[in-house]
């Protein structure tokens, strides 16, 4: 009998699938790190989040699998080159929360630029200030996107209605432009953005790309939307492009100092990185939110639809 070994919990319509067309599922999710490793090569498939990394140390045990499935969008917690190589297919299922991030990285726009968080708690303590509150417009603004995939693209749609003017450079993907979208080069969103969006992965490549130095190098004031991954932003180098005036605001769903599982912030953080963590926890023109974006009701149950039908391309 075909098995499929659960590392994380994901919704339980994926395990209902599978279970229902004859394959036998193990839940690992609270079993410890060593404790799982050593039954791994047991299956024939692997679910997992983002609980830890399957690193080619741990890959390289394994024989017998032949599918591993992360419920979510990135892919960076598998050695995805060394699994394939070892004839292990990886499969993820970014179309299950693109939906959901585009909505709450607006989500996040809105409540930044109309200062809603500051005005709720205002209110909520007594006071009834509007002119200290007075908002920002989307309508008119230029919003860069770096990343036209499946979270950029939804982005884009998600924006239409604002009257704004989108532009998006993806280094590896072309001809998308639309009556909503510009295809653009990455000079040219530095020239005319009013607003930033990363929706990339977290690569080599991709590590620190938001950097003071980049930054910098926009022709405006930006406001910066990250719904990616933590480590695609230089964290000290956003907050001093805060300092200098570079970013007007920002919206972090993701941050560098979370620990490898998203479930917290890392326990032994480097200092600095933690001293400008706590930086952002202060600024008012900084709102938070704790790798949310695309932790919906809706998209918990999309993910594990698409990835039962990856899954089962692999093993049927």
């Amino acid at each position: 009998m075909i098995t499929i070994g659960f590392i994380d919990s994901v919704h339980h319509s994926l395990w209902d699938a599978l279970t229902a067309s004859g394959i036998a599922c193990i839940d690992l999710s609270t079993a410890g790190k060593e404790e799982v490793i050593q039954q791994l090569d047991h299956f024939d498939g692997l679910v997992i989040r983002s609980r830890f990394r399957l690193d080619r140390n741990i890959l390289s045990t394994l024989s017998k699998v032949k599918v591993i499935a992360r419920a979510g969008a990135g892919m960076e917690n598998i050695d995805v080159g060394y699994a394939e190589s070892k004839g292990i297919r990886c499969v993820h299922a970014p179309e299950g929360n693109r939906d959901a991030v585009a909505e709450h990285a607006i989500g996040m726009l809105l409540c930044l630029f109309n200062n809603i968080l500051r005005a709720d708690r205002e209110v909520r303590d007594g006071k009834w200030i509007r002119e200290g509150n007075r908002g920002i417009e989307l309508n008119g603004k230029t919003v860069g996107i770096i990343g036209y995939g499946n979270m950029g693209s939804t982005f884009a749609k998600r924006l239409r209605g604002f009257d704004v003017k989108i532009l998006a450079y993806d280094k590896y993907v072309s001809g998308f432009s639309n009556d909503n979208v510009t295809e653009s080069t990455l000079e040219e969103l530095k020239e005319f953005s009013d607003i930033l969006s990363f929706h990339i992965p977290l690569t080599e490549e991709t590590y620190h790309l938001g950097n003071e130095a980049f930054f910098n190098s926009f022709k405006k004031s930006l406001y910066f939307i990250n719904t990616a991954r933590g480590k695609v932003v230089d964290t000290k180098g956003l907050v001093q492009a805060l300092k200098n005036g570079r970013i007007s605001g920002a919206c972090l769903d993701v941050q560098e100092i979370e620990d490898i599982s998203f479930e917290g912030l890392s326990r032994n953080p480097d200092p600095e990185l933690k001293e400008a963590f706590e930086y952002l926890q202060q600024n008012s023109k900084v709102i938070l939110t704790p790798h949310i974006a695309g932790w919906t009701h809706e998209s918990n149950e999309k993910i594990a639809r698409a990835l039962f039908e990856k899954m089962m391309n692999v093993i049927r």
